[in-house]
């Protein structure tokens, strides 16, 4: 079995390092694939010297959906099992990679790593908006997903076919709302995730509230008129 963690990374110099160590203790079968997106700092540099990863250094800043589906597209063409997306910011545990392994083994094409599936969600405005998002997407998908924005994902090698042929299916809720909607199994599972050590988040007031909207809108309205293909 060939499992594939895809580490999309802009500017984690200072994170970098004890992401790919972690998931070298803690999932040494999988492989390590980082997406350098165009980053201004030492992370391409970090990652070319360590003979732990490998390395796909973009030209320029591509934003995580095409850097994710990068990855994907190779975890595809080079017969991958699973390929995870794996924050490059030191948030996520690499010791939840075989408990996902085994979820989607018992017939999961998706399976989320969730904060709140048996924990509450602490009160915030990122946490309302993810309670808006969840609640658009069992209204139309009929799913109830507690943790929708959550970037630690696991995909089997049917779902990395898709994602990699498909230019419009972004590693985002909306996404996730319309695969469910067309038959895909989704899990989730309770994981705990760290808080960033270095370098800031993107998401301030204004566009947590802006890719709240954006979110929902798109459950709401603009995924019924997708078409799957494959």
């Amino acid at each position: 079995m060939k499992v594939l963690a895809v580490i999309p990374a802009y500017n984690e110099e200072g994170s970098i390092v004890n992401v790919i160590n972690d998931l070298c203790e803690n999932a040494p079968a999988v492989d390590i694939l980082v997406i350098n997106d165009g980053s201004i700092d030492n992370t391409a540099t970090i990652c070319k010297e360590n003979p732990n990863c490998l390395l796909i250094d973009m030209p320029f800043n591509v934003g995580l959906a095409f850097a994710v589906q990068t990855g994907f597209r190779y975890a595809s063409e080079h017969d991958y099992d699973y390929a995870f997306q794996f924050d490059g910011d030191g948030q996520h545990r690499a010791v939840y990679i075989s408990d996902m392994v085994a979820e989607s083994q018992k017939g999961f094409d998706i399976v989320i790593g969730s904060r709140f599936v048996e924990e509450k969600r602490p009160v915030s405005l990122r946490t309302f908006g993810s309670m808006l998002i969840s609640a658009t997407m069992r209204l139309t998908a009929g799913i109830k997903i507690k943790d929708p924005t959550s970037g630690l994902r696991l995909y089997n090698k049917k779902l990395l076919h898709e994602y990699a042929k498909n230019i419009n299916y972004e590693p985002e809720p909306d996404t996730l709302a319309y695969l469910a909607r067309k038959g895909v199994c989704i899990k989730e599972i309770q994981v705990t995730m760290d808080e960033r050590e270095f370098g800031m988040s993107y998401f301030n007031a204004g566009k947590t509230i802006k890719y709240m909207t954006k979110m929902c809108f798109s459950i709401l309205f603009v995924q019924w008129f997708r078409k799957r293909e494959i």
